[in-house]
């Protein structure tokens, strides 16, 4: 059952709230022959990132505090000038609030990346080596011992296997290198210790009253009493590395990227694109 602010902003998304002006019909034409595009586009990425990842998350797949505005059907067949109307006028019984400081060029710049977020418009171009990224992947960047692709690797993650499906190589990007890095709802990290002495650390997946339980590194579930307990701390950060900027090259984050946007599970349909990889699997 999905909480019922997330039923709320799926449902008030679907609302046309307004009929825009004829103003912002002739702004949104200006748009397409602007010949500073990829800058604008660039300028709406950042209004993303600053205004709405907070709530939508970075690739707009929702959090606990609001809907999924990337993969869902009902958002992606709005069309631009309903969108761009939510956003200017918000979905006060959703929560969502009304950005009356945003122009129609920069509501029309978000809608932009928005539909990029929903594999929309441009065809993605891979910004590295897929075949270099996924060494990365299983070996210098260490990310297989949390997360699996096509059933490989680790457990603590969420699956990436189709996480980068619709996803630009700027959002992925930046989702590798964040720092500092809040753990979402179901992934924050905690260490205990036993009355025994004995020392564990890993995800809280579930907690009550009385129990905990606690998945570690190697994918093993630990049920313990708190009366057993001698110390139960949730870590602030991430169990995710924040480092990736230091650890990783320029160039390496780049073929990481691509690995990650090539990868699909068995059955899916791998995205066109203008510069094709070998199989990265």
């Amino acid at each position: 059952m999905l909480p019922i602010h997330k039923c709320l902003a799926q449902f008030g998304l679907c609302l046309i709230l307004s009929v825009l002006p004829s103003s912002f019909m002739q702004a949104e034409q200006d748009l397409s022959s602007d010949p500073g595009l990829e800058a604008t586009r660039a300028s709406g990425r950042s209004t993303f990132n600053s205004s709405c990842a907070g709530c939508h998350g970075l690739d707009g797949r929702g959090s606990d505090k609001a809907a999924n505005i990337a993969t869902s059907d009902k958002v992606q067949h709005l069309s631009d000038a309903q969108l761009a109307s939510i956003i200017s006028n918000g979905v006060p019984e959703a929560g969502m609030p009304a950005f009356h400081n945003l122009n129609e060029k920069q509501v029309l710049a978000l809608v932009d990346y928005l539909r990029s977020l929903q594999g929309k418009g441009q065809v993605r171009t891979l910004p590295g080596d897929a075949k270099r990224g996924k060494e990365i992947f299983f070996e210098k960047g260490d990310c297989a011992s949390c997360h699996t692709i096509s059933g490989k690797g680790g457990f603590l993650g969420p699956d990436l296997s189709d996480h980068a499906a619709d996803a630009s190589a700027e959002t992925l990007r930046e989702e590798i290198i964040r720092s500092p890095r809040v753990p979402p709802m179901g992934y924050r990290a905690a260490r205990l210790t036993t009355t025994s002495g004995h020392h564990l650390e890993g995800l809280v997946r579930n907690e009550d009253n009385f129990s905990v339980q606690l998945q570690t590194k190697d994918g093993s579930f630990h049920f313990l009493k708190k009366a057993e307990l001698q110390s139960f701390e949730y870590l602030k950060n991430s169990l995710m590395p924040e480092n990736y900027r230091e650890r990783l090259t320029d160039s390496e984050l780049r073929d990481l990227v691509s690995y990650l946007m090539v990868t699909v599970p068995a059955g899916k349909t791998l995205p066109s694109r203008k510069k094709k990889e070998e199989d990265a699997e």
